[in-house]
């Protein structure tokens, strides 16, 4: 089966799977509807449905549909908005590969007989010699390798997913759909969370929550009060624009207040620090670890992977980098990568609130 969300990638993955010779057939998930279907976007429009349908079609094979929405609602848009709560900033596209994509998905997959799963990510699947185990590599085109959200993938899940994509650019993608004539050629890409199209995150959690998140005071990281503050959703750790503080210098949100309602500012160089935590860590590449290990970690989807250690600990493992980094984020995904090529995803976990004596310094080459 070839996860079909309606887009190029999806697409092509479909007909390389039949050039190669596999029996193929297209798997679409329902998995959200807003309160107006017309104004949905990304992979889980309807509209993407049917342009799904119809290029297998063009390859003249089966397409089925599954409505997941109940699953999706619980297992990623209620992590998401509880997440918020707790003034974390969850990554909700590694909850739905976890609990939806490479789950439920397989079920339904394997009920119609189906013995692998194949997807349009930008990632590769490699057997090691030897231990036989499965290894997951970056993507060829480093520009959309997508590895960083497939890190709670299990040796059982590689052992039955394809990437025929893996090797290819994004260019040489829609070239081979231009030139089979797909509808889905020169589809743009989203670039929102499919459940939140208008990106106004804040007015779908309230909506989400039942309740206004409401208004505080920014304060210094000192106690001062530097003003108010529209509610604690509306803020991001790191963020600048869109604070309305007036301020002889540039502030940063760096910390959430939850239990006073309160919004913290400071300045850059606040937003860096050495050490994050992890936990429920999920180990793809390499077994886990009982001592200190080198390697490279993202704990950005965008950022290029840093050199660290990785300590193991009783709630999973204690990254300490060898040059401090901005914003480490609690509720996001951190992905650990081997040290000498930085290609094989070794595992990855949730950043967790950073303990109370956090080393902060500034960043090297600033001021």
């Amino acid at each position: 089966m070839a996860a079909m969300s309606g887009g190029v990638d999806s697409s092509v993955t479909a007909l390389l799977l039949a050039r190669q010779g596999y029996e193929v057939c297209g798997g679409t998930l329902l998995l959200w509807q807003g309160e107006n279907p017309r104004e949905q976007s990304g992979c889980c429009a309807l509209s993407e449905v049917e342009d799904a349908r119809r290029v297998c079609a063009r390859l003249g094979v089966e397409h089925y549909t599954f409505n997941l929405k109940d699953v999706f609602c619980r297992e990623v848009i209620d992590r998401f908005a509880e997440g918020y709560r707790r003034g974390e900033t969850p990554n909700p596209c590694v909850d739905c590969n976890r609990s939806v994509k490479f789950t439920r998905l397989f079920e339904k997959a394997s009920l119609l007989g189906c013995e692998l799963l194949a997807t349009g990510h930008y990632a590769r699947i490699e057997r090691e010699e030897g231990s036989g185990r499965w290894l997951l590599r970056r993507g060829a085109d480093p520009a959309k390798d997508q590895s960083y959200v497939l890190y709670v993938l299990s040796q059982e899940t590689l052992a039955h997913t394809l990437f025929p994509l893996g090797d290819l650019t994004k260019r040489e993608v829609r070239e081979l759909a231009a030139a089979e004539g797909f509808p889905t050629a020169s589809k743009s890409e989203s670039q929102d969370i499919c459940f939140v199209p208008d990106g106004d995150y804040a007015a779908f959690l309230e909506r989400r929550l039942g309740a206004v998140s409401p208004p505080g005071h920014f304060l210094s990281r000192t106690g001062e009060v530097l003003g108010e503050h529209r509610g604690m959703l509306r803020y991001t750790l790191g963020q600048r624009r869109g604070l309305g503080v007036s301020a002889a210098h540039r502030l940063f949100v760096v910390e959430k207040d939850l239990s006073g309602n309160a919004v913290i500012l400071g300045d850059e160089c606040d937003l860096y620090a050495r050490r994050m935590p992890v936990s429920s860590v999920n180990w793809v590449s390499a077994p886990p670890i009982s001592a200190p290990l080198r390697a490279r970690v993202k704990s950005r989807y965008r950022q290029e992977a840093q050199p660290a250690w990785l300590h193991p600990s009783p709630d999973g493992v204690l990254v300490e980098f060898d040059a401090p980094q901005r914003a480490l984020t609690p509720g996001q995904a951190a992905v650990f990568y081997d040290e000498e090529s930085g290609e094989y995803l070794l595992g990855g976990g949730t950043i967790s609130t950073m303990p109370a004596d956090a080393v902060y310094s500034r960043p090297v080459g600033k001021a």
